[in-house]
């Protein structure tokens, strides 16, 4: 039997002005190096909270800075399928971070992401239904609808 390996994860739902997302264009952790749109974020280090990753992830993978993220949107558990991954399950936290507009800069990305990161783009909903490439979530267009309706109602 195989270990059982989790990797906490921490995602942010970054939306600006005009209720658009911002998500990065990654190759896959997989020797088939897949094309997926993902929301930024990334792993939670020993010893840290999910919100401090957050926070930490945020302003690593754009340049943004930030001292909260409000509260968690959506907690995902799942079986990693990727035969390079050195993790077996995830457990991935959302939050939601609303921001002026802005272009990402990569001055703090590691070197995994400078070679992982492929594109980062600004989506409308509309927008999303239109990409090639799988989504992460799978099911991103309805969490952003639930996301941007309960906005809309507060």
């Amino acid at each position: 039997m195989t270990e059982r390996i989790v990797r906490p994860t921490s995602r942010l739902l970054v939306l600006d002005g005009d209720d658009r997302v911002l998500l990065m264009k990654t190759v896959a952790p997989d020797t088939s190096r897949t094309a997926r749109w993902i929301t930024p974020g990334g792993g939670v280090d020993p010893g840290e909270t999910h919100v401090e990753a957050a926070v930490r992830e945020l302003h690593e993978e754009t340049g943004q800075v930030v001292t909260a993220v409000g509260d968690v949107v959506r907690v995902d558990d799942f079986e990693v399928s990727w035969d390079d991954a050195d993790h077996t399950h995830g457990h991935a936290e959302f939050f939601v971070v609303r921001l002026p507009h802005f272009e990402v800069v990569d001055d703090d990305w590691t070197d995994d992401e400078r070679t992982d990161i492929l594109e980062s783009r600004w989506f409308s909903l509309d927008d999303l239904t239109t990409i090639v490439e799988p989504v992460e979530p799978a099911d991103l267009v309805d969490l952003l609808r639930t996301v941007l309706d309960s906005s809309s109602e507060a």
